[in-house]
């Protein structure tokens, strides 16, 4: 009975709602800033631009803080990131001389030593300015020979992409090679002479997300057009995606469905172009493949919800697991699946990579990491070790090497810079460390945990003065989403430009991210969305209560969802707030799925177009519940014109709403970058110091 009153309720609710919401879209006076590109929307930006270079760059601290900030995303002593390939380690590098970046690689010995000697593959600048284009690097996917690979250039750093086939040993561009044009393509490499890829073919072949839904075969020599259709999903799909997982032992094609962003199914790819679906639940993550000379292959895979394998008895959600592939693709039976790892109640499994000889996985405890080494023996059973690495911060596999032994593993917190570890026979050495970049003595970071408005206990970090007594300005940093955790790391502009005057930070980890496994991540999906925002409020009173800063002294930023996140808890206590920094965002959820890639998101937010769910978004959606006459804190918009992901759109419409009812409001919209709102070391280093002046200028102006 008080089901049906509820349900009956929650209808005469949602009928009122969608009314006025239907009269908000058709008399939003803003519109006109949704045309990314047009005359009119990009003069406004333009003059936007100048009101906030005004008021920040001629603050006298932005050229002190752009230099440094410059300098140490431009020094020559940061830890280059070195992705195993066998014997040789491939690195991407950008510098004060290498603006747009230079692709190079070295031997692994090299690269361990103290002084690796580097063979530049490709310079993106000189490439640039002999085609007359801004050329971003996004990466590169690689034949197991490395005799190819499929470089992704951006023409703006947005998410759309030119794949073009390049000789690394000659350092070429190959001749009549697999080339796509600009699109949110994807393709991996069968063999040195055989594509896996997905791409925009034309009408009708993208799903409603914006996001290809073909996979097609494509062999050397052959013309585009006669490559083999493989799978093709459904328009209302999120993706259809290609994969080739490679080792001295072989390789195995697969392409994945997205149903939506969370759910998946997975496809083996046969030798003729044929698929076999493999019998895994929707839930699970495939992590790849380990080979170990056939038949033994084991297929890894996480799980985002409990699963009983047929036979077998039920297996924990967040559960790292593992099945011999070759077996099940002979007989079409499912083996018996594996349990490596079942993480606890306040624990994750971050991050799985797989070695030629080994399984390694980032475990978190309390948001705090480890990594543990799972090996197979020669009965098939597995045993695993936890690694001696240092405890109490952020760990991570920075590259596992498919093609040869060994892996390298990254170490972290709030105060230690980062330091890299090679895997050795076991025994770990550590062979690069980041130089420190301020002075940590002084600082302590602690965990704190608050309550949340349904009692759930939520802990965060705060980095602060060791001697710090009384409150004092607090910046409160938080993302909630995608079951991405926030675990600790070395923030070297915040120790540099905000720690040293005399102020703090702290980093949230709340529902919606995975910081205790896909659970933390669920319970704050569509309809409990508001969990996550309760969960901020949380730590931000929990501050004020423990008498770490004021209500006065208190910044909150975030980036994305994270973005998202801080105009939410803005406009629902904008008494609780000094400044808001809110970067590339989401925040006109009512229409956001009609925006870049928001469709895909909609198993994360919820469908505006159904009534429960958008009576929900219509709660808490920042752009819709800005109410005139109510003082806001001041806001920071950045953003980008080319973030072709989230658009600049929810920035612009959000910051035009705010100032238009008489809000102080400054906004910053970079041209190229996409969705990281910048390309360069040179637009960072612009768009971090625009931030710590205004920060610095809200939170401590006496200082």
């Amino acid at each position: 009975m008080r089901r049906s009153a509820i349900s009956i309720l929650a209808v005469l609710v949602f009928g009122m709602v969608l009314t006025g919401v239907k009269a908000v879209e058709s008399d939003d006076p803003f519109l006109w800033l949704e045309d990314i590109r047009g005359a009119q929307a990009l003069d406004w930006v333009t003059s936007q631009n100048q009101i906030t270079f005004k008021a920040l760059k001629s603050d006298p601290y932005y050229a002190q803080d752009y230099q440094v900030l410059l300098q140490m995303l431009d020094a020559d002593d940061r830890i280059p990131a070195g992705q195993l390939h066998g014997d040789v380690v491939l690195n991407f590098w950008q510098d004060k001389e290498h603006v747009r970046g230079i692709w190079r690689q070295t031997t692994v010995e090299s690269y361990e030593s103290a002084a690796p000697q580097w063979d530049t593959l490709l310079d993106l600048d000189r490439l640039s300015a002999e085609e007359g284009k801004n050329w971003v690097y996004k990466g590169a996917t690689c034949s197991a020979d490395l005799s190819r690979c499929l470089l992704k250039l951006s023409p703006d750093g947005g998410d759309t992409v030119v794949l073009r086939e390049y000789a690394p040993a000659g350092k070429r561009f190959v001749e009549n090679g697999f080339s796509l044009g600009e699109a949110k393509a994807e393709a991996a490499y069968v063999d040195a002479d055989t594509i896996l890829f997905s791409t925009d073919f034309g009408q009708g072949t993208l799903t409603k997300a914006g996001y290809p839904r073909i996979v097609k075969l494509w062999r050397r020599g052959q013309n585009i057009d006669d490559a083999k259709p493989v799978f093709e999903a459904k328009t209302d799909d999120v993706i259809a995606s290609p994969a080739t997982y490679h080792s001295p032992y072989g390789a195995d094609a697969m392409v994945s469905r997205g149903v939506n962003y969370f759910e998946t199914e997975y496809y083996d790819v046969t030798a003729d172009g044929g698929t076999i679906q493999i019998p895994l639940p929707l839930s699970a993550e495939v992590q790849g493949v380990m080979h170990a000379g056939a038949p033994h292959e084991q297929l890894l895979a996480t799980l985002r919800s409990d699963w009983t394998p047929p036979g077998q008895a039920k297996i924990a959600q967040g559960s790292l697991i593992a099945f011999p592939l070759k077996s099940f693709l002979d007989t079409n039976e499912l083996p018996r699946v594996d349990v490596l790892y079942t993480p606890g109640q306040r624990s994750s499994v971050e991050r799985v990579a797989i070695g030629r000889d080994a399984v390694y996985a980032a475990i978190y405890s309390n948001v705090v990491g480890s990594i543990r080494a799972f090996h197979r023996d020669s009965a098939g059973a597995w045993h695993d070790s936890e690694l001696a690495l240092p405890k109490g911060g952020s760990t991570g596999v920075a590259s596992a090497n498919g093609y040869g032994p060994g892996a390298y593993f990254r170490f972290e917190d709030f105060l230690t810079p980062a330091t890299v570890y090679a895997d050795h026979d076991g025994q770990l050495a550590a062979i690069k460390s980041a130089p420190a970049r301020f002075d940590a003595a002084p600082y302590a970071a602690s965990q704190y945990e608050a309550v949340s408005k349904d009692g759930t206990r939520i802990p965060y970090f705060v980095v602060r003065a060791k001697n710090a007594s009384g409150p004092g300005p607090m910046l409160l940093y938080g993302y909630g989403g995608f079951e991405i955790s926030q675990t600790p790391f070395y923030w070297s502009s915040m120790g540099r430009l905000w720690l040293s005057r005399g102020s703090a930070y702290a980093v949230a980890n709340i529902r919606g991210g995975g910081e205790f496994g896909p659970a933390w991540h669920q319970a704050a999906l569509k309809t409990n969305r508001q969990k996550s925002y309760d969960d901020f409020i949380a730590v931000a009173e929990d501050m004020l209560r423990r008498g770490l800063t004021t209500s006065k002294q208190l910044g909150i930023m975030g980036g994305s969802n994270g973005g998202l996140l801080v105009a939410t808890v803005a406009v629902e206590r904008p008494d609780l707030f000094a400044a808001v920094v809110c970067q590339v965002p989401l925040l006109d959820m009512i229409r956001y799925t009609k925006f870049g890639a928001g469709a895909s998101w909609i198993a994360e937010y919820g469908d505006p177009d159904n009534a429960d769910e958008r009576a929900a978004i219509l709660r808490y959606s920042p752009y819709q519940n800005v109410r005139a006459g109510v003082k806001y804190p001041p806001f920071l918009f950045v953003t980008a014109t080319s973030d072709d992901r989230v658009t600049p759109i929810h920035a612009r419409k959000m910051a035009a709403k705010l100032e238009a009812g008489g809000n102080e409001v400054l906004f910053f919209e970079n041209t190229e970058g996409g969705h990281a709102a910048a390309s360069d070391h040179a637009e960072q280093a612009e768009m971090n110091a625009l931030t710590m002046v205004y920060l610095r200028q809200k939170l401590m102006p006496s200082r």
